[in-house]
């Protein structure tokens, strides 16, 4: 387990730059061993103590001092009831998690779709149909960490209008910008 003040969601790249001794162990028996880790989002706000399941992507830079620079990519979201200081007989810190199973490829409410096809437009990014979960379209909007942590806990069927209202709301401040541009001449 490794406690951050980050709460990656299913499908999202995580950068990393991991310096402490125990957390090299932890990347070490990542890479090796090819397992998962959890990344407990360490905010008071988690009272629900949820976090992310990571897996390595990739190793980006080696330092001569052992420090990495890495990818995680989320893949599942956790329920963690116990954090224990080590693990075993390792340096870094273990828990007793319970998986969520997120459904990834679950199919994306119509409506939310649309909206979503439009932001995309705003944004002129032309790829909306490679977003195949709702997930996806959390990721594109990057949302802050309160709002992941709403997103996360809401039921399934209350999800999309949750995303729907985030996008109708960056939507308006796309075309206020819009509007801005018309006022203001640059000299």
């Amino acid at each position: 387990m490794f406690p951050l003040s980050i709460f990656p969601l299913p499908g999202e790249m995580v950068p990393l730059h991991i310096f402490e001794p125990r957390y090299r162990q932890l990347l070490e028996d990542a890479e090796n061993k090819d397992i998962a880790f959890g990344i407990y989002y360490n905010h008071v706000s988690n009272t629900e103590k949820v976090g992310s399941l990571v897996k390595l992507e990739s190793v980006i830079k080696r330092y001569r001092t052992g420090e990495l620079d890495i990818i995680v990519k989320c893949i599942d979201l956790l329920s963690m009831s116990k954090l224990f200081r080590t693990y075993r007989d390792k340096l870094y810190p273990g828990a007793e998690v319970e998986l969520w199973n997120v459904n990834l490829f679950g199919p994306m409410d119509e409506t939310l779709r649309l909206y979503f096809s439009e932001y995309m437009s705003m944004i002129r990014l032309n790829h909306p149909d490679k977003a195949t979960s709702i997930y996806d379209v959390a990721n594109e909007l990057n949302l802050g960490f309160e709002d992941r942590l709403k997103f996360v806990q809401l039921p399934d069927d209350r999800k999309s209008s949750f995303m729907i209202t985030r996008l109708r709301y960056q939507m308006h401040l796309l075309k206020e910008v819009e509007k801005a541009k018309d006022v203001y001449h640059l000299n």
